[in-house]
């Protein structure tokens, strides 16, 4: 058994497999999903097209100095990031209107710290009631370091639990030589399979 966290541009869903090619979402998100949130808010922030990468490098570069919301921090499994993302939005248009600076790697920290705080606390209460011992991370946003680093160090606080990252390579594509990432989560790329069998709708009961 384990517990499948699937974060991409389409899809922010925890999924827990009781056996193989048995899959029950126990959650997912309510309106945008993770990656399509990063997108935005980087758009809104001036950054490229695709945001995720960097929004995550300029997170770990700022500090946590603007107020943003946490929704949906509650104890279900699902996500809801509209919220965020149009919060996000509304301060950077309410600073424009005032003529203050934006400070694009505080605005990437808060609002990257907000999001990996919202997705440990889901993910990590799965573990625990589904009393699993194997984590397997998919997705393009697998590639965040943020949620690398800090789910991580949630798991190192359970007893036995298994954390599984795809390589960059294999959620990044060529971006990794762009931006000079280093991947100290790297791991089989058997990380494929489930990834590949979880995007099949029919195996998945909603």
């Amino acid at each position: 058994p384990l517990i499948a966290l699937v974060v991409s541009g389409g899809h922010t869903d925890i999924i827990y497999m009781k056996n193989h090619f048995d899959f029950d979402k126990i959650g997912g998100t309510l309106d945008d999903a993770v990656g399509e949130c990063y997108d935005k808010v980087a758009r809104v922030m001036g950054l490229s097209y695709p945001g995720g990468p960097l929004v995550d490098k300029l997170a770990h570069e700022g500090s946590h100095s603007y107020k943003l919301p946490l929704p949906l921090y509650d104890d279900t499994y699902n996500f809801s990031f509209s919220g965020l993302k149009s919060a996000v939005i509304n301060l950077v248009h309410n600073e424009e209107q005032r003529n203050n600076e934006i400070n694009i790697k505080d605005l990437s920290t808060t609002f990257q710290d907000n999001v990996i705080e919202i997705i440990t606390k889901k993910t990590m209460k799965a573990l625990k009631e589904y009393n699993v011992n194997n984590l397997i991370i998919s997705g393009g946003v697998a590639a965040n370091k943020g949620l690398r680093e800090k789910l991580s160090e949630e798991v190192q606080t359970l007893k036995n639990v298994k954390l599984t990252f795809p390589s960059f390579k294999y959620v990044f594509g060529s971006l990794d030589s762009v931006f000079s990432l280093e991947d100290p989560f790297s791991t089989s790329p058997i990380i494929l399979i489930p990834v590949i069998v979880i995007s099949l709708p029919l195996a998945i009961k909603s």
